[in-house]
């Protein structure tokens, strides 16, 4: 990723980095509050790091000799805004230090790095291409948020059906939710020539879309309709909205004029409400997984003949296991079952081959199938982004060690996707794997910018601190993603392992102790268990959790594999290779 032009400069010092390209100063992730001036001071600082930065060059950077104010007093508050925007102190600095009625340094280590664009696969925005933005839910429910944002996506699949569109994938098209961006920027982003953005309004069986296209370069309204119907029209619409844009710009389509685009898969708008629903909290990931499976499984009780609402329900079963959210006996078989049904009834649908792909390698650690099912869901939808990062990150990379392929996979799961913080997090796990442990660390800082919520990337990023020995500043962007997460066990393995590196042996053991506590009032992952009772040197309990993990087929042993740099933590005890032989576990 360094054969690219040069983006901008990330400037990090302790938890913080100032980025330069955006002019903003982030805490492990989270963007606060500065004022200009004290910005600015901050900036100048670190343009000299260690150096005596003068009042003189100060009031000239910075005030100017056209602004009439007390320069005095404007200084003095602006460094005082910095300080407790730093939380620093006068009397002990960490960062700022004052040399009396000469100027300022700042003391602290910094790190500079060159932030390099990933490279894309070189789209030509001369070629047909569009992004379908988020319509907007002008409804007085907001629970139609959902059915609106179904509304955007049944549209983005349409229109990737006609070969000769580019259509921006949908999370990076999303990132733009809620936003106020000009469609020229848009277009310069996700390299498109035209724009589709819209409207949904509901109330009660009455449906009103609007949708308008746009050309990206000088923000000129091609096309603009709007829909007044039924609910139950609610497909109709959609696939009218895409042979609209179609025609609009100029495409043949190479089917049936009587074959529509839009494919509801169900006619009962009920099921497809709730799947939508469903569908749009399976994104989140996460603590919103369970809520995404109860919503799958009531769509498929109101239509048992919806191949899609099954493919959800075996995908969140398979997470649920694999968040280690749910005891895996319980809800791998469920997921087997659900995926299994989503294929027979629509063979020809990629989710369901790709949830097919996940329960059969968490589940029941069948490589073959998992890599059969993995390599059809991608034949029938190249841009299925979840199935290509998860066919890189858990069968490429950790069950077969083919890091190369696998580097391969996810990074163009990330150009297909490049405003998504979910590819970004997925390479850098990847590189981390890998030993690129630099390039690991800049791309999973990526994907938190990209979602400084996501409890996914936080942790990602701790895991690549933690592999390039920055122990202090992985420990803090844990503690980070525990608060997003609820103190989810993926994160406090990871401390207690990178306690343990770091030499603090009673935080390890700690960290541990209260996984044990936690594991008698709920579910926690016996595999994850291991790895923590091995950083606190509990090597009987270590393999008392590991014998557990392997015999309920803990969907979170994927990371006893020897191509995943922690499991060197437990092959180092002799008795835990031998476990693994007894049930066949490679």
């Amino acid at each position: 990723m360094n054969d690219v032009p040069l983006s901008h400069t990330l400037i990090r010092f302790g938890v913080f980095e100032l980025d330069t390209e955006s002019a903003e100063l982030r805490k492990q992730g989270v963007k606060l509050r500065l004022q200009e001036q004290p910005f600015q001071i901050l900036r100048v600082l670190l343009e000299h790091p260690g150096k005596l930065v003068s009042r003189k060059e100060l009031q000239q950077r910075i005030w100017p000799s056209d602004t009439f104010v007390d320069f005095d007093r404007g200084l003095y508050n602006a460094i005082n805004k910095l300080r407790e925007c730093l939380d620093d102190s006068v009397e002990s600095p960490r960062f700022v230090e004052t040399l009396s009625r000469r100027g300022y340094r700042f003391i602290a280590p910094v790190n500079r790095t060159a932030i390099h664009a990933p490279s894309t696969p070189g789209l030509d925005v001369t070629r047909d291409s569009i992004a379908v933005l988020p319509f907007i839910n002008i409804s007085t429910d907001p629970e139609n948020e959902f059915f609106a944002d179904g509304v955007t996506e049944e549209i983005i699949n349409a229109l990737a059906q006609i070969p000769q569109l580019h259509v921006a994938a949908r999370s990076s098209a999303f990132s733009f939710k809620g936003k106020h961006v000009d469609p020229r920027t848009i277009g310069e982003q996700l390299k498109v020539r035209t724009v589709l953005e819209g409207s949904v309004r509901r109330a009660g069986d009455f449906l009103r879309i609007t949708a308008q296209l746009i050309n990206a370069a000088d923000g000129f309204h091609l096309w603009s309709e709007r829909y007044e119907r039924q609910m139950k029209d609610v497909f109709a619409i959609q696939d009218e909205i895409a042979r609209s844009i179609a025609e609009r710009l100029m495409f043949t389509l190479d089917r049936s004029a009587q074959e529509p685009l839009v494919k509801a898969g169900t006619n009962n708008l009920e099921a497809y409400q709730i799947y939508v629903k469903g569908r749009t909290l399976a994104y989140r990931r996460g603590g919103a997984i369970p809520p995404a499976a109860q919503c799958f499984e009531r769509a498929v009780r109101l239509d048992p003949d919806y191949a899609l609402a099954w493919a959800g329900l075996g995908d969140a079963y398979s997470a649920l296991g694999y968040f280690a959210l749910a005891r895996s006996e319980v809800c791998m078989p469920k997921g087997m079952e659900a995926a299994r049904r989503a294929v027979t009834l629509n063979p020809s649908l990629a989710e369901a081959h790709a949830a097919l792909a996940m329960a059969a390698l968490m589940g029941n650690w069948d490589k073959a199938e998992a890599e059969r099912e993995f390599l059809r869901a991608l034949e029938l939808n190249p841009r299925l982004i979840h199935a290509r990062d998860a066919y890189a990150l858990y069968y490429l990379q950790l069950a077969t060690g083919r890091t190369t392929e696998a580097l391969a996979q996810a990074k163009l799961a990330l150009e297909f996707d490049p405003l998504s913080s979910y590819p970004y997090s997925f390479y850098g796990f990847i590189c981390g794997c890998a030993g690129k442990h630099a390039e690991a660390v800049q791309t999973t800082r990526r994907a938190v910018e990209l979602d400084p919520e996501s409890y996914i990337a936080h942790h990602t990023l701790q895991m690549a601190l933690y592999f390039s020995g920055s122990f202090e500043e992985s420990v803090a962007v844990g503690e980070h993603a525990l608060a997003l997460s609820g103190r989810h066990s993926w994160t406090m393995t990871t401390l207690a392992v990178t306690f343990n590196d770091w030499g603090k042996l009673a935080d390890a053991d700690a960290t541990y102790a209260e996984m044990v506590a936690r594991a008698r009032r709920q579910y926690v992952s016996p595999a994850l268990l291991a790895f923590a009772a091995a950083a606190a040197s509990r090597g009987n309990e270590m393999i008392s959790h590991a014998r557990e993990a392997l015999q309920t087929r803990d969907p979170d042993c994927f990371l006893f594999s020897k191509h995943w740099p922690m499991g060197a933590w437990l092959n180092a005890y002799p008795r835990f290779g031998e476990l693994l032989s007894e049930v066949g576990f490679e």
